[in-house]
C-alpha cells in the first residue's frame, strides 16, 4: 500500500499539483474536522503534521523552526511523511515520521494477535495523539466502525450502543482510556450501568501510563476485558498487549509481542525494538534502520510476556540505593488519600535526591497517621520524606503526566 492507495481508502482522490507538496499542519480536536483535513491533506505529496492545539508557546517555536528549516525542505518526503509529536511531556518536542507503510504493519500485527479481521473502534482519546490516530487507522484499513464520542458524555453516563455485522467472529469492538478515566468511571455514580456497556467491548486498551494495581484488581472483579500494553509514538502504538481472557485469569504483565514487532531486553536491561511499524526517525532527519532502543527498562518471563520496571531516567538514587517511583505510587494510591500521585527524587545536599510524594493540591487532610502506617511495606529508603501539594497538576489529555513540569511547580522553601 503507497500514499495514494491509503487516501483511496478515504474515498480521496490523489492531485498531482505544484501545491501538492506544501507542508499540511492538521491541528483539530474535533474528531470530525480532524478526518476532514487529513483526508483533504492526503491528497497532496508533502509533509503533514499532527498537531496538539494545546501546545505551549516555546512548543509552537519549536514547530515553526522545523518547518522553515532549510534541511527539512529538500526531504524526499515518498517516505516518513506522515509527523506524530513525541516527548512533547517529558523533554523537548519533536515528531516521529511514520507513514502507510508503518500504519499498515502496526494494524496487521494488531489483527493477527486479537484474531480478528475488522477492527471497530468507540474513539475518546484525541486523534492529533499515536493512540487515538492509530486506533482510527486500524478501523480504516480493515474496513471498520468508528464511533467518535466525547468523553464528557461517558462521564455523565451517556455512551453510543453499537451493533455487531453479520461477520461475527472476525471483528472486534473496542475502546481506548487512560487509567485516570478508568478510575473515574469506577468512581461513578453511573457505574452500573457504564460497566454494562464496557463488558460489550471485546478489549479495553489502558494506555497514557501503568495502571496501579488496585485499579487493575477492581477492574478484573468487575469482569472487564482490560488489555494491557505497551507501546508509544515511535512505534505506532502497541507492540506487546495482554488479551482480555489473560489478564482476567490475573495475569499483569504487558503482554507477548505482537506478531509484526522482535521485542527484547538488552544488557542494560533496557527494552529494544525491531519493527517495520517503527518511525523513520525524528524529522526532518530520516534514518532507514528501524530498530529502536527505548529508555524503558524491562523483563521477560518464561513464556515470554513483558513486564515494565520504570524508565531509566526515572529511578530514584538516593544515597546510593535506587528507587522505582512507580513501586511508591503503588502503596500510596492503596491508601485511597490521593486523586492522583506523582513520587520524584529532589536534590538533596546529604543523600543526593530525596524521594517526594506530590499530589494535587485539591486533596487536603491527608492523614499522616494512616500514609505513615501504609508506607511500613517499603524499605524505609523508599519512603517519601515529604508530601507536598501541586496547584497546577500537568496532565496531558491521554493522560501522560510532565514531571519535569511538576518539579518545577514544587514550592520553593
Amino acid at each position: 500500500m503507497d500514499r495514494s492507495e491509503l487516501a483511496q481508502l478515504l474515498g480521496i482522490t490523489p492531485q498531482v499539483s505544484e501545491e501538492s507538496s506544501v507542508t499540511q499542519l492538521i491541528e483539530e480536536s474535533d474528531p470530525a474536522k480532524f478526518i476532514a483535513a487529513f483526508s483533504y491533506a492526503l491528497r497532496g505529496t508533502g509533509p503533514i503534521f499532527l498537531v496538539d492545539p494545546h501546545l505551549g508557546q516555546n512548543e509552537r517555536k519549536i514547530l515553526a523552526d522545523l518547518i522553515v528549516s532549510q534541511e527539512a525542505v529538500v526531504r524526499d518526503h515518498s517516505r516518513g511523511w506522515l509527523m506524530i509529536a513525541s516527548g512533547g511531556t517529558s523533554g523537548k518536542l519533536k515528531f516521529a515520521r511514520h507513514d502507510e507503510q508503518t500504519l499498515a504493519a502496526a494494524v496487521r500485527g494488531f489483527c493477527k494477535h486479537f484474531y480478528v479481521k475488522k477492527v471497530n473502534w468507540v474513539g475518546v482519546l484525541p486523534l492529533y495523539h499515536v493512540s487515538g490516530f492509530v486506533a482510527w487507522c486500524r478501523t480504516v484499513l480493515t474496513g471498520g466502525t468508528y464511533i467518535p464520542w466525547d468523553w464528557k458524555h461517558i462521564e455523565a453516563g451517556k455512551f453510543p450502543a453499537f451493533k455487531r455485522g453479520d461477520s461475527f467472529g472476525d471483528e472486534g469492538w473496542y475502546i481506548s482510556l487512560v487509567p485516570t478515566q478508568l478510575q473515574r468511571i469506577l468512581n461513578s455514580q453511573f457505574v452500573h450501568e457504564l460497566t454494562q456497556w464496557l463488558r460489550s467491548f471485546d478489549g479495553i486498551f489502558i494506555g497514557g501510563g501503568p495502571i496501579w494495581p488496585s485499579l487493575a484488581d477492581q477492574a478484573a472483579r468487575l469482569n472487564l476485558p482490560l488489555c494491557l500494553s505497551y507501546g508509544m509514538t515511535e512505534t505506532a502504538a502497541m507492540v506487546t498487549a495482554l488479551r482480555p481472557k489473560e489478564f482476567l485469569d490475573g495475569r499483569r504483565d504487558s503482554g507477548s509481542a505482537l506478531p509484526h514487532a522482535c521485542v527484547s531486553v538488552n544488557r542494560d536491561g533496557l527494552i529494544e525494538i525491531d519493527a517495520p511499524s517503527i518511525s523513520l526517525g525524528y524529522y526532518p532527519d530520516i534514518k532507514w534502520d528501524q530498530r529502536f532502543i527505548t529508555e524503558d527498562l524491562g523483563v521477560f518471563d518464561e513464556h515470554n510476556n513483558l513486564t515494565i520496571l520504570g524508565r531509566r531516567d526515572s529511578v530514584i538514587i538516593t544515597g546510593g540505593k535506587k528507587v522505582d517511583p512507580s513501586e511508591v505510587e503503588a502503596v500510596l494510591r492503596a491508601s485511597n488519600q490521593f486523586d492522583d500521585i506523582a513520587v520524584v527524587g529532589i536534590l538533596d545536599p546529604e543523600w543526593g535526591q530525596s524521594v517526594v510524594a506530590l499530589y494535587p493540591n485539591k486533596n487536603t487532610g491527608l492523614n499522616q497517621v494512616l500514609l505513615d502506617k501504609q508506607v511500613e511495606t517499603l524499605a524505609s529508603f523508599k519512603r517519601p520524606k515529604r508530601y507536598i501539594g501541586i496547584d497546577q497538576w500537568p496532565r496531558n489529555l491521554q493522560g501522560k503526566l510532565n514531571r519535569l513540569e511538576l518539579i518545577r511547580l514544587i514550592p520553593k522553601v
